[in-house]
């Protein structure tokens, strides 16, 4: 898939919200699951939410469900996380994948493409 890059990032006080886009160009953006991963300074990258192809099925980590929302917008070749209540524990640099498969596991090295990342990082 062509380039993925991830924008929306900032510094944010601990109950405020953020939301992240992720733009791919290309036509075939509507035949790849999307997922958003972060990593934190000294952590291993993890889940944090996903998308199926056509939006209909989502998934999520038990730690932001309730506080964000995964979408897309397969017209504009966008993928959007919308975060509310934001806690210090989010702060991390945050990327979007994406895999030509159905399914939107929660494991990194299922998705062969990835954006450089933009940071987050929630004040106290």
């Amino acid at each position: 898939q062509a380039p993925l890059v991830e924008s929306g990032g900032g510094l944010v006080q601990a109950g405020g919200s953020l939301r992240l886009s992720c733009t791919a160009s290309g036509r075939t953006f509507s035949n790849f699951a999307m997922a958003w991963f972060r990593q934190a300074p000294g952590k291993e990258r993890e889940f944090v939410a996903g998308v199926t192809w056509s939006g209909g099925t989502t998934n999520y980590a038990d730690s932001v469900k309730g506080r964000f929302t995964i979408s897309r917008d397969n017209s504009k070749n966008m993928l959007y996380l919308q975060m509310n209540a934001l806690r210090p524990e989010d702060t991390a640099v945050y990327y979007c994948a994406s895999r030509l498969s159905t399914g939107v596991p929660g494991t990194p090295r299922m998705y062969p493409y990835w954006g450089q990342g933009t940071q987050v990082t929630v004040s106290s």
